[in-house]
C-alpha cells in the first residue's frame, strides 16, 4: 500500500509560480511511475505531467507544456511539480498518483493521493 500526501497548494497570482510536493511518509515509492493530475471545478481530472521511477523520462499535457516541470528527488521519497507562469486556467485541485507507467488516463494509476487546492488569481 502506497500513501501518497500532496503539499504546496495555495492561492498565487497569475503570472506567479508555485512548487508542490508529492511525497509517501512512511514508505517507500521509488519503483513507481508518479503522475501529476489536476481537477478543476465543474470538470474531469486531466493529466498533466508524469516521471518514470529513476526520473529519466518525463511528459506533459500540452497546456503545461514549458511552464510546468516534474522532477523527482528519490533519496527524499518525493516527487515535485514546479508551476510556473501560472494562469487562471490552471485553477484546480492538483493530486499526484502512482503507477507503472506514465501514462495518461487515470486509470493507469493504483494510489492516489488527496490533493492539494492550486487557485489562481487573475
Amino acid at each position: 500500500q502506497v500513501q501518497l500526501v500532496e503539499s504546496g497548494g495555495g492561492l498565487v497570482q497569475a503570472g506567479g509560480s508555485l512548487r508542490l510536493s508529492c511525497a509517501a511518509p512512511g514508505g517507500t515509492f521509488s519503483n513507481y511511475a508518479i503522475g501529476w493530475f489536476r481537477q478543476a471545478p465543474g470538470k474531469e481530472r486531466e493529466f498533466v505531467a508524469a516521471v518514470i521511477w529513476s526520473g529519466h523520462i518525463t511528459t506533459y499535457a500540452d497546456s503545461v507544456k514549458g511552464r510546468f516541470t516534474i522532477s523527482r528527488d528519490n533519496a527524499k521519497n518525493t516527487v515535485y511539480l514546479q508551476l510556473n507562469s501560472l494562469k487562471p486556467a490552471d485553477t484546480a485541485v492538483y493530486y499526484c498518483a502512482a503507477g507503472w507507467t506514465t501514462g495518461r488516463n487515470t486509470k493507469e494509476y493504483d494510489y492516489w493521493g488527496h490533493g492539494t487546492q492550486v487557485p489562481v488569481s487573475s
